[in-house]
């Protein structure tokens, strides 16, 4: 049995998976977080985070390395950490450092870092001759107008260090570029009490279809899993609305994807990680987008787990403790799966989800998830928004994408103001 430390957390469909998957491998783990009722908030009313359920919880300042680490390095020779993972990117680099400290497995921190930063990533996979968007990292607005005047609108603007989508827009003249930098402007703290990289970075919009390749690396060898694709929509934002396991693609662009998500893993220095590479296929060849050296979120690891029997959380339980993850597939009974999302139109309050009893009964459905009568609902800019969930899988080919489709048709969810 090891004994593994957890660093803070997702509080969505990772706080869950991974406890799952280290109490199935038969280890424990002790949570710790500098905010315990940021998951206490977000149970379900009447139960307990399954995070709560480890050997033990501890508070201490996340944020803070230089009194963080020695407190950790103190703790281990009374509790015996076998390993040092998270499933949050904010904490990626912390738990690199924490990993390092201990003399622990794990990647090297400097790359964590790298693949945490866009813009580091973006410098790196430049140099190493691994094709992406032209690009220009700027230090505020006027540098940013002046940069996109150069380069040509439309672009994408991002920030360097924030995730899930969160406040990476189209900007298709000066007018959207001044407000989308206005908008990050405003956020200058993350959800997580950390202080953001005030630095913009300004991209050329790719053309295509986007896939991401889902990869474990152990001792110096990258394992492909497969490749997922991916449809956006919530224009200027860029929300994930779908996604299936695996991608319908014609064998050239397959390995051209994986190929690109190879060399680009390398390129950074990540090693002991499973990864999560997304990539655009344009006209022109896959261009990466980034570098995510963690499992896929949005239940990515479910799609993989249902079709080929492998579960990516495992996986990145054993290369936390320095194991080679065992990635033989599995006979399912699917050849693909899908999810679809419910993505809210409009703010207000959800009443209900109109066809949710239809679409549950359906044949094929894997998981029907709904947010609940009275919840809040903001318009979507990000992938944080959605109102829920519906799985479906197919046993015949690659079809389970249609099928999710028509289901997510039937949900109609009733948004009122009050």
């Amino acid at each position: 049995m090891a004994h593994l430390l957890m660093v803070e957390s997702w509080v969505g469909a990772m706080s869950r998976l991974l406890p799952r998957a280290i109490r199935e491998g038969g280890h424990e783990f002790t949570f710790l977080t500098r905010d315990l009722h940021h998951y206490l908030r977000t149970a379900p009313e009447g139960t307990a985070h399954p995070l709560l359920g480890a050997r033990h919880v501890l508070t201490a300042d996340t944020n803070d390395l230089a009194t963080l680490l020695p407190y950790v390095a103190r703790l281990q020779p009374a509790l015996g950490f076998d390993g040092v993972l998270t499933s949050c990117d904010y904490y990626l680099p912390t738990a690199a450092r924490i990993a390092a400290r201990l003399g622990l497995p794990g990647p090297a921190p400097e790359a964590v870092e790298n693949a945490c930063r866009k813009d580091a990533t973006r410098h790196l996979l430049a140099a190493a001759g691994i094709p992406g968007p032209r690009y220009v990292v700027c230090a505020d607005r006027s540098e940013a107008a002046a940069a996109a005047a150069e380069i040509g609108y439309p672009l994408v603007l991002k920030p360097v260090d924030l995730c899930a989508g969160m406040f990476v827009r189209r900007v298709d003249d000066e007018a959207e570029l001044i407000r989308a930098c206005r908008a990050l402007d405003g956020f200058p703290v993350n959800a997580r009490g950390q202080r953001r990289a005030p630095v913009i970075l300004l991209e050329e919009l790719l053309h295509g279809p986007e896939v991401s390749v889902e990869t474990v690396t152990f001792d110096g060898g990258t394992e492909v899993i497969g490749i997922t694709d991916k449809s956006v929509g919530g224009a200027p934002a860029f929300i994930e609305t779908g996604h299936m396991f695996p991608a319908a693609l014609p064998a050239a662009d397959a390995a051209a994807a994986q190929d690109t998500a190879v060399r680009a893993i390398e390129a950074l220095g990540l090693d002991g990680v499973v990864a999560h590479t997304e990539i655009k296929l344009t006209p022109d060849g896959p261009r990466l987008v980034e570098v995510n050296p963690r499992p896929a979120g949005n239940r990515i690891t479910e799609l993989i787990r249902h079709v080929t029997g492998i579960d990516t959380a495992a996986a990145c339980v054993d290369v936390a403790r320095g194991y080679r993850p065992d990635l033989r597939t599995r006979e399912t009974g699917l050849r693909s799966a899908a999810i679809g999302f419910v993505v809210p139109q409009t703010a207000g309050v959800l009443e209900a989800v109109d066809g949710a009893d239809l679409v549950g009964a359906a044949p094929g459905v894997l998981e029907l998830q709904l947010a609940e009568p009275g919840t809040a609902v903001k318009e979507a800019g990000s992938n944080n928004a959605y109102l829920g969930h519906v799985m479906a899988g197919d046993a015949e080919g690659r079809g389970a994408r249609r099928r999710v489709e028509a289901l997510l048709s039937q949900l109609r969810p009733r948004v009122v103001n009050r």
